[in-house]
């Protein structure tokens, strides 16, 4: 998380100690690493483990590059285009949709929950 929390606040420093943008076999390694296995484990476990917390997690995850995205318009002024809005849009609406299933999967698993009770118990 706190390397997370770096890339954040000091997007310079960690690109530089990461040799980014991808122009190096260093580079790439670390792209793949960071940017590729982290999502895709994320994702993947999601996935696998069908576990409502893990819905949330990605969800969170998204939500969290769509604020980084929206924090940097103001901290770096970066050159919008249309991929950047683009991206902006996927970030929210995927974070939106995998905290709706989640929540969904949760309240799912409630009610089950309440069903599979003696009757009595209650």
């Amino acid at each position: 998380m706190l390397s997370g929390v770096a890339g954040v606040l000091t997007p310079r420093s960690v690109g530089s100690a990461l040799e980014l943008p991808a122009t190096t076999a260093r580079g790439v390694a670390e792209t793949r690493a960071g940017l590729g296995g982290t999502y895709a484990a994320l994702g993947g476990w999601a996935l696998v483990s069908r576990d409502p917390t893990a819905q949330a997690a990605v969800g969170v995850t998204w939500l969290g590059a769509a604020g980084a995205r929206l924090a940097s318009l103001v901290v770096d002024r970066p050159r919008t285009d249309g991929t950047f809005w683009a991206y902006l849009a996927a970030e929210i609406g995927l974070g939106a949709t995998a905290l709706v299933g989640a929540a969904g999967a949760r309240r799912g698993r409630d009610v089950a929950s309440i069903r599979a009770e003696p009757t009595g118990s209650r």
